[in-house]
């Protein structure tokens, strides 16, 4: 174990992506979803010990290849990447055991060892972008990511998944363009793609050719909220989450996001605010009413929508904003809450979209009218879900309210007392499209799709329940969360100029 623990930041990369070759050349479903099943669980191990290392000996770097950087890639591990390399392993951990059965119901059986193949890809990429200390090695790994997650999407059962995936195809490559053009513009004047080099150097560029590093945090601000889905560049995500396979969607909605907006927050206050003086450009002030938009458009559509999945999806959009928001107000409480709402959010929407594929799973359908009743049939599913529904409100109890309490305490830190009453209206919305669902599952009498349904099998059952009851658990007790948030908000604003 001694020989192998220096390799930790290595071996995240590493062990995903030879499982995912050995997926593909398994010879049926079962033998692929076993090695993506040990792999899965084999991540959070590696996660939670390089954590636990950055927390008490501080930031990691790893040399591939033996090349000091800058000239060599290096793998940095702070605070803030290994709490996001964490999430990912987790809930790839956790969800993992509700993808046997529900995959084998939604895809094919012969394309079961390309799906798990396509899943391993896409942790590779995901645990890769976040653990990279290299400006273009994250663009690779974003596009590792990227092109197995099309892949992902179009394995969906509906024809118009083909759509979905061909969709997002052209906004990622059009973002994964845009980021490329600004990590090219920052490379032109730092003369450097290692990020701890390039924020040295960056003030110095700033001084000389302050429109090109303008220029460049453009570019890689654009394409990155392409990846992230920061309203109104959002428009692929509510068809992929729609017409994707149920795990899928829970997989992608609980981590991809969530690495897209680290990528954002890494750029921003790590890279740029630590060369120039970010505060004085308008960036913030734009993020944060984009955040607002999309708190408030995307859950008003979300009430208009007769299919939960894309209900979901629209409260996905939204659930982002806040994260952003908390990223506009750059204080210590704001940005706490939204580094806080990442894991929460995660959680809660993971814990949802499993609901989702389990009532899929049982009763056939996911349109508003085909669920009436299903909480009498399935009440353990629609208990976890409602727990969920409750945290995207932010019922006190939950990890939702924690997160909007921070973010409101930000907001008043920066004398924006409106703001406080916009996180509240916002969150009222959320009542109507969660309720909505509430009412029509446990009050109404089953419909004739859902007669003969139960709750799922344990392998699918207990997933969606843990995932639930984390989100109550980490309503009470925040020491891990909120610490760990706390922490890499304060070394993100410390690094400031």
């Amino acid at each position: 174990m001694s020989a192998v623990w220096p390799h930790l930041p290595a071996l995240q990369v590493v062990v995903p992506l030879l499982g995912a070759v050995l997926a593909a050349f398994a010879r049926s479903g079962r033998t692929a979803f076993v090695i993506a099943l040990l792999v899965s669980w084999l991540m959070p191990v590696f996660a939670v010990a390089i954590l636990r290392q950055t927390l008490t000996a501080g930031a990691i770097s790893y040399h591939l290849g033996g090349w000091e950087p800058p000239w060599g890639i290096e793998y940095r591990v702070d605070v803030l990447n290994a709490y996001v390399i964490a999430l990912v392993s987790i809930v790839g951990a956790a969800i993992m055991p509700f993808a046997r059965r529900s995959i084998a119901f939604e895809i094919e059986g012969w394309r079961e060892p390309w799906f798990y193949c396509m899943y391993l890809l896409c942790l590779t990429g995901l645990l890769g972008i976040a653990i990279t200390g290299d400006a273009f090695n994250a663009f690779v790994f974003l596009e590792i990511s990227s092109l197995s997650t099309y892949v992902l999407i179009a394995l969906g059962a509906n024809r118009r998944a083909l759509l979905a995936a061909f969709q997002y195809l052209i906004v990622g490559t059009i973002g994964a363009t845009f980021y490329v053009i600004g990590i090219g513009l920052v490379y032109l004047v730092t003369g450097t793609l290692n990020v701890v080099d390039m924020a040295a150097r960056l003030g110095q560029a700033w001084l000389s050719q302050p429109q090109t590093v303008i220029a460049a945090l453009a570019f890689i601000t654009v394409g990155v909220s392409l990846k992230l889905a920061l309203f109104p560049l959002h428009s692929w995500l509510p068809n992929a989450y729609a017409y994707a396979p149920s795990w899928v969607t829970a997989f992608l909605a609980a981590t991809a996001t969530k690495v897209a907006i680290y990528l954002l927050v890494r750029f921003y206050f790590s890279v740029f605010g630590a060369a120039i003086e970010i505060g004085a450009l308008p960036i913030a002030d734009i993020i944060v009413v984009l955040s607002l938009a999309a708190m408030f458009i995307a859950s008003a559509i979300a009430t208009f929508e007769s299919d939960l999945k894309r209900m979901l999806a629209y409260s996905s959009v939204a659930q982002i904003g806040y994260i952003t928001l908390g990223i506009g107000l750059a204080n210590q409480a704001g940005l706490t809450g939204g580094l806080v709402h990442i894991v929460n959010h995660a959680l809660m929407k993971a814990a949802l979209f499993l609901s989702v594929g389990a009532i899929l799973y049982r009763g056939g359908g996911v349109r508003l009218e085909q669920l009436a009743g299903v909480g009498r049939k399935m009440p353990l599913t629609m208990a976890a879900f409602t727990i969920a529904g409750l945290g995207l409100i932010g019922v006190p109890g939950t990890s939702g309210f924690i997160s909007k309490w921070y973010l409101a305490v930000g907001a008043i830190d920066g004398g924006s007392w409106f703001l406080v009453l916009l996180i509240l209206g916002s969150s009222l919305i959320s009542i109507v499209y969660v309720g909505r669902v509430l009412e029509i599952a446990w009050l109404r009498e089953p419909a004739p799709e859902i007669a003969q349904a139960g709750d799922p099998p344990l392998s699918m059952l207990l997933p969606t329940l843990a995932l639930a009851a984390a989100t109550i658990y980490f309503g009470f007790d925040t020491e891990l969360t909120v610490g760990i948030a706390g922490e890499a908000a304060k070394s993100l604003l410390g690094g400031l100029r």
